[in-house]
């Protein structure tokens, strides 16, 4: 008996990683008598590859709708010369399967399409036989428990793909992963979801359930199988992904027969699902006969389900009133936390809830103007339902009543931010406007009242220009007059308000300090200290007069006497009293001390 020869189908039929643009490497050409060398055999083979690329062009370019173009594996062939009643002369010359899927929409222009194809395919000069089927189709070899030739399918040399053909494969392989490791465990596993439906894209998920036999299991617990299973499987997965070379993510569910029959029986809608769109890929007998008996409407949920569902009913009615008191909380608080904010932008405390609208009233409509009675009337609104809710009042509110709080919410929400801005703008006006009185006070208590011009003229001639101050400290108080105007036109930056502050700061310590190293000398010039034989005072000249002072008090002398006084007149004499480099005492003065202290010596 003759070797077989090695043919293009199977090459095609290797276990290589699936590219909807790649031709594998065959062994030889179909047709071919004797063995060939490589080089040989890789020229015709690039000859074969060009012309099923251009028969692929053609039909894809004539017929945009093909779902998918492929060659399926030639160990298939007897199947599918059976399934398609292929004429026995036919089948002995063993020509190649071009398998191509159309939708079911289009199915009803078949006796057009095919022989449209087949005279494509006749031009090739190429033993080929053609098999147009639609998704429908496919699925009913499953459904017919025709497994082998979904496999055929999925192991099939990919020409073109829309992507259905690529999520065939990769459930395809890994089912056969599942059962090469798990086969006596395995009863079904199913293809579901939008592949099956007819409207998956490319990229779309492919969705699988697994039925694991658990009625004979005696060394472990039920649900330690389904764990112990369900990870093996999940890891299967990546392989299955990886050999298949697409991106379609495949989603595996891994059920119990126990389990599964139990949810079917208590009318679960993920089950019912799963059985009515389902397709089988693999099945020992469980599945498709309840998918029979699901459509002959033998299948009815149990007398405890329906009492079930039913109290669902009443829990979600129950569960919707819930959700629309959770949704009046939480527009409640979000009312009321952006309100706390804005008094706490005022210099208040966030005030406690209870208190919040009168606070709001007070400090943003009385005081600061800025919020309206409209505004004031939500929160007040917001605030009294959630009291009614916190004391039991409140037990049910309408979807109505929440669509008016939720659009006056978003309405309060836009007017806060506005309002914000309003008081920020305010804030630094006042920062500004602290700032430059300050220092502009300063200023006049140490060159008398002036203009601003006229201080910061001073400023520059008797402080900058003979060393005082520093240099830079004059800048800051041109910048400081020019940014009170500023801020009355409104435009005065938060970036600006900081920098001027820091600087204002930094004069204001300066002009303080040199305030009061002036003070400190003006009044080391009038002090005089007087000593007698048992007795020392000191004698401080002021402008309103000259006081004597003591350890037992403090005195001023009013003429030719000397009356009582206090530390407060003291320390107004002292403010009041202008720098004087030069001071004298009356005779009348020197009299009065005479009398008072006797014989006394004077110390400058």
């Amino acid at each position: 008996m003759s070797d077989k020869k090695p043919t293009l189908a199977d090459g095609l039929n290797s276990p290589v990683k699936y590219d909807s643009n790649k031709v594998p490497v065959i062994p030889s050409v179909p047709g071919n008598e004797k063995q060939k060398s490589p080089e040989e055999m890789a020229k015709e083979f690039e000859k074969l590859k060009a012309k099923l690329e251009d028969l692929k062009k053609k039909i894809v370019n004539k017929h945009k709708f093909v779902r998918f173009l492929s060659i399926l594996p030639q160990q298939m062939l007897p199947l599918y010369a059976e399934d398609e009643a292929m004429p026995k002369e036919v089948e002995d010359t063993k020509p190649l399967l071009l398998f191509m899927c159309i939708p079911e929409d289009n199915y009803k222009d078949l006796p057009k399409i095919k022989p449209e194809i087949i005279e494509m395919i006749k031009e090739t000069k190429q033993n080929i036989w053609l098999i147009v089927k639609t998704e429908v189709d496919i699925w009913s070899y499953g459904l017919d428990s025709k497994f082998e030739l979904i496999d055929g399918i999925s192991n099939s040399f990919p020409l073109h793909d829309g992507g259905f053909l690529g999520s065939l494969r990769v459930a395809n392989i890994h089912k056969a992963l599942v059962l090469r490791k798990f086969e006596k465990y395995i009863t079904s596993y199913v293809i579901g979801g939008s592949l099956v439906r007819g409207v998956a894209g490319k990229d779309s998920d492919v969705d699988t359930f697994i039925i694991i036999d658990d009625t004979d299991v005696k060394r472990m617990p039920r649900l330690e199988l389904k764990e112990k299973l369900r990870g093996m499987i999940y890891d299967y997965i990546r392989e299955a992904s990886a050999l298949a070379g697409v991106q379609n993510i495949l989603n595996v569910q891994v059920y119990l027969l126990t389990e599964f029959w139990e949810s079917v029986k208590d009318a679960q809608p993920v089950m019912f699902t799963f059985i009515r769109d389902g397709v089988p890929l693999y099945d020992r007998g469980t599945f498709i006969p309840w998918k029979l008996l699901l459509k002959m409407g033998r299948i009815k949920p149990s007398p405890e389900a329906i009492d079930l569902f039913m109290k669902s009913g009443d829990q979600t009615v129950e569960l919707v009133k819930r959700r629309l008191m959770d949704a009046m909380v939480d527009i409640y608080w979000g009312i009321l936390t952006p309100t706390q904010a804005l008094l706490m932008l005022a210099g208040h405390a966030p005030p406690e809830p209870k208190i919040v609208v009168s606070e709001v009233k007070k400090v943003l409509v009385d005081r600061e103007k800025l919020m309206t009675m409209k505004e004031l009337k939500i929160l007040e609104r917001s605030v009294k339902l959630y009291k009614d809710y916190e004391h039991g009042k409140l037990t049910e509110i309408s979807g109505t009543e929440i669509d008016q709080l939720r659009k006056d919410s978003n309405e309060y929400t836009k007017r806060m931010k506005v309002l914000k801005d309003e008081l920020e703008l305010r804030m630094r006006e006042h920062t500004v406007d602290k700032i430059h009185d300050e220092v502009f006070t300063v200023l006049k208590n140490i060159f008398g009242t002036k203009s601003s011009d006229l201080l910061v003229k001073d400023l520059e001639e008797q402080l900058v220009k003979k060393g005082k101050i520093q240099k830079r400290m004059l800048n800051i108080a041109r910048e400081i007059a020019d940014i009170k105007k500023k801020s009355k036109n409104k435009k005065l930056t938060h970036t600006e308000q900081q920098k001027i502050s820091g600087e204002g700061s930094e004069l204001l310590n300066a002009l303080t300090e040199y305030a009061q190293r002036k003070d400190l000398v003006a009044l080391e010039k009038g002090i005089i200290q007087i000593t007698s034989k048992d007795r020392k005072a000191e004698l401080v000249t002021t402008d309103s007069g000259i006081f004597v002072v003591e350890k037992r008090g403090i005195r001023k002398i009013s003429g030719k006497r000397i009356d009582n006084s206090d530390a407060k007149a003291f320390e107004d004499a002292l403010k009041n009293t202008k720098e004087r480099l030069k001071g004298k005492l009356s005779q009348e003065t020197l009299d009065v001390l005479k009398k008072e202290f006797g014989e006394f010596s004077v110390e400058f």
